[in-house]
């Protein structure tokens, strides 16, 4: 029997079962998340073009920027947190400081994980690339009304011909 847990800590099988419901809730967090900001963006910023205001969807493009980095910040802190209560890191900050490293793919801190659970970085760090690409994504989706607003805006302060600028409603 002995060989046997010998062979899962070789393997890091415990990492891979912690990774993987770490990884399961990140991804559910990050869906809700992602889902709930470009909703509220959509809905704002369709509403603001209908009123002229080129400026306030901008200002929600922003405000939405940021909610998507707070998103990111709180998965590494997840992380950081679940490192830090199954003890695999002894002080929260090192956590924290460690998970945002791998989560960014930085890679700026060595791997102080304890021998058995080094597989949870890779793990970590594909989180990270999950979220990011994820949110590129949806970040690219928004750009359009921000495009719309920014060239609208610049067309009426040209004093365009309205039917020039009916064109690009």
């Amino acid at each position: 029997m002995p060989q046997t847990s010998s062979l899962a800590t070789q393997l890091d099988l415990p990492a891979y079962l912690l990774g993987i419901v770490i990884l399961l809730l990140v991804m559910l967090l990050h869906g809700v998340a992602l889902l709930q900001i470009a909703k509220r963006y959509e809905v704002k910023s369709f509403l603001y073009l209908a009123e002229h205001k080129y400026s306030s969807v901008a200002f929600v493009f922003y405000i939405s920027i940021l909610c998507l980095f707070f998103t990111h910040l709180a998965e590494i802190f997840i992380w950081g947190v679940s490192l830090w209560t199954f003890k695999l890191l002894p002080v929260l900050s090192e956590s924290i400081l460690f998970a945002g490293s791998t989560y960014t793919a930085m890679g700026f801190m060595e791997d102080i994980l304890p021998p058995g659970w080094k597989m949870l970085a890779i793990i970590i760090a594909f989180s990270g690339m999950f979220s990011f690409t994820w949110t590129a994504s949806v970040m690219i989706s928004m750009t359009k009304n921000f495009r719309q607003a920014y060239t609208r805006m610049h067309m009426e302060k040209l004093k365009l011909p309205a039917e020039i600028i009916e064109r690009f409603k």
